[in-house]
């Protein structure tokens, strides 16, 4: 077994064919899916909720000109790409202050899409209402759980019932379908003039550092640079072992490669693992996949031999993807 250093001059394998291929039908259209106009003018971009959603945002910075696609749900965002009805995808992934979106890193996991970009985006939660209504005069706020808990603190001020809903943006439609002058909403002032409502107040969020990390989905991966920062995101899952997680991070220490983000999820299809380690009998603990971030390029030779001295140590790795830092907060 080589773990590659010091010298690492070995002839490397390409560590790309670890992304899965994935064939599908072929295009509904001729459009050009390289997306190399930076505005994005010709591609259509799906993202969970109704139009006004802190997600469309996302889409719209990530490319000022796209067609956006709602979608009902994260997992139709997925599909759609899949079906090429779409062309990108944006879904979020980590908030500020509510931490990651499970529901994304399983989804990730389960469909072959990779990431080629990501967008950080700043929540400016705003309470809504009614043409005419002062904030005093509600009695209900509907938003997204996340932006409620977000917003407890200017919501128990008010003395309002918190009522759930899908989410922001389908708040900001239900208040305005309903025309109930007594209830509010929590979304976007984007939200706001989709639907006709008024902005009542704006940065209502307890925190006023919410930011929201969004990842962009393609059917297929970008060729990574070394021309600006990149990240790379990988999953992979470990044997049992002692200091078989240390040995695994220790890979990308060894070449001075910062992780910037590290999630565990258990396997959804083997959540447990029998150990027999003691004369006592076997025990059950919880079998792990990583989700891991680093902030290097697959351009760059030190990533490539970090992931093949870490394909030795795992038993199973995927790369999610090589794309851009976004770094325009």
């Amino acid at each position: 077994m080589s773990c590659l250093m010091p010298g690492e001059d070995f002839t490397l394998v390409v560590v790309f064919p670890l992304w899965p291929t994935f064939h599908l039908v072929g295009p509904l259209s001729a459009i050009d899916l390289s997306s190399s106009l930076s505005d994005g003018s010709k591609v259509r971009v799906a993202y969970q909720g109704l139009p006004g959603a802190y997600s469309e945002a996302a889409a719209l910075k990530a490319y000022p000109k796209c067609e956006t696609v709602p979608c009902d749900e994260f997992e139709a965002v997925f599909k759609a790409v899949e079906l090429w009805l779409v062309d990108k995808a944006v879904l979020p992934i980590e908030n500020s202050v509510g931490g990651s979106i499970h529901r994304n890193y399983d989804l990730l996991l389960f469909h072959r899409l990779h990431i080629v970009g990501e967008v950080q985006l700043v929540v400016n939660h705003c309470l809504l209402g009614l043409p005419g209504v002062r904030k005093e005069e509600l009695k209900r706020v509907l938003s997204h759980p996340q932006a409620l808990d977000q917003c407890e603190m200017t919501l128990n001020k008010l003395g309002v019932t918190k009522v759930s809903t899908n989410d922001s943006a389908g708040a900001a439609q239900i208040t305005a379908a309903e025309r109930v002058r007594d209830t509010g909403a929590i979304a976007s002032v984007r939200a706001a003039e989709i639907y006709g409502l008024d902005v009542l107040a704006e940065r209502i969020q307890d925190d006023t550092d919410n930011i929201t990390r969004f990842l962009i989905l393609a059917r297929e991966p970008i060729i990574p640079g070394s021309d600006r920062p990149h990240k790379t995101s990988i999953v992979f899952s470990l044997e049992e072992g002692p200091g078989v997680l240390f040995k695994a991070l220790a890979v990308f220490a060894l070449r001075n490669i910062n992780l910037s983000k590290i999630e565990s999820r258990p396997q959804r299809y083997r959540p447990l693992r029998i150990v027999d380690d003691s004369n006592k009998g076997s025990a059950k603990y919880f079998d792990y996949l990583f989700y891991v971030d680093f902030e290097a390029s697959m351009a760059e030779p030190r990533a490539q031999y970090a992931l093949a001295h870490l394909q030795e140590i795992a038993k199973f790795l995927r790369v999610l993807g090589c794309y851009p830092i976004d770094t325009t907060l």
